[in-house]
């Protein structure tokens, strides 16, 4: 299994907190926000793993690509 992560609920003023095994990696306000983060932590394929809509990652609170406030 590998590692576990969160795009959290958006914030009230817009963003996603971005967790890879509960370790904050970043306040995300896009897709490439998201995908950097990853890239970052060291995963692989990150983009793919974003865009392509894995299921090995878990969108809480919101749809998938969604940021909430612009």
């Amino acid at each position: 299994m590998g590692p576990v992560v969160v795009v959290h609920r958006p914030s009230p003023a817009g963003g996603r907190s971005v967790t890879v095994n509960a370790v904050p990696l970043g306040l995300a306000h896009s897709d490439a926000d998201v995908v950097e983060f990853l890239r970052r932590a060291g995963l692989e394929n990150a983009e793919d793993l974003v865009l392509g809509d894995s299921p090995h990652i878990e969108w809480r609170g919101a749809p998938a690509h969604e940021y909430g406030a612009d």
